[in-house]
């Protein structure tokens, strides 16, 4: 007796189960958990589907039109090396390049890591020659900032000349330029310099017509629209999880595939 009621009450709670999922797909609407269901980095991207660079990126446009070879260097500091991830497909310009070869499926695409930890501004400019135009790539990304303001300094006109140097220096090379700001995390936004540092960024970027990828903005909307920081960050509160380069990488490639068309 016992059996069979157990039975009956497993069944009935199969059949209620069955129907509930039926009457949502009929319903058109899903619960609450189904968001939850979705990873960090896929919500942080319907965060921030509209992603823009501000500028075109006419030799991308060119490379991908045609069909020829799009050589990318991506120079910066540990956020490009992809500290704290374990895979190299884990960082964010190769999760940028699968997700560009994704989109444009005919092209082909090469990405080259010019990362390296701890660099500064200067230090990054000073690695160019070596580690950017001995590649003669059509596109650069330059992650900058952070770590010349996450330990203490003062950014001022001086620096704003450097990075002004830096972008012109990297357009001479006839490359296509997007600056990469720096992360929206607790080691940043302690920093008393921070908002000088973006506002030289933002400047050079408009100042000099190359494009802008913010992750600064690209992370403050995720945590605004409720990812939670620490989905994004790691215990360091500095550097991005994995989900944070994921986001990070295909939000970026978006935005150089709709500046290339």
């Amino acid at each position: 007796m016992l059996t069979c009621f157990a039975l009956r009450t497993g069944t009935a709670r199969t059949i209620a189960s069955i129907v509930a999922a039926l009457l949502i797909g009929l319903s058109g609407s899903a619960p609450s958990q189904a968001q939850d269901k979705l990873s960090s980095a896929e919500r942080c991207l319907s965060a921030n589907f509209n992603v823009s660079l501000g500028a075109q990126l006419p030799r991308t446009a060119a490379r991908l039109k045609s069909g020829e070879p799009l050589k990318i260097v991506a120079i910066g500091s540990s956020s490009t090396v992809g500290l704290w991830v374990l895979r190299s497909a884990a960082t964010y310009p190769e999760v940028m390049r699968r997700e560009l070869s994704r989109l444009r499926s005919n092209a082909t695409i090469e990405v080259i890591n010019s990362g390296r930890v701890g660099d500064t501004i200067p230090n990054n400019i000073a690695r160019f020659q070596r580690d950017v135009f001995a590649y003669t790539p059509d596109l650069v990304i330059w992650q900058l900032g952070t770590n010349d303001v996450a330990w203490g300094g003062r950014p001022g006109e001086g620096l704003k000349r450097s990075v002004l140097e830096g972008v012109r220096a990297l357009k001479a090379g006839s490359s296509d330029v997007v600056l990469m700001d720096m992360q929206y995390a607790p080691q940043v936004l302690a920093s008393a310099s921070y908002s000088t540092m973006e506002g030289i960024i933002v400047d050079v970027a408009k100042q000099e017509k190359v494009g802008l990828f913010s992750r600064f903005a690209l992370m403050r909307n995720s945590i605004t629209a409720g990812v939670a920081q620490s989905e994004l960050v790691t215990f360091d509160g500095l550097h991005n999880t994995a989900d944070g380069y994921d986001c990070i990488g295909r939000a970026l490639a978006r935005a150089i595939s709709t500046s290339a068309r």
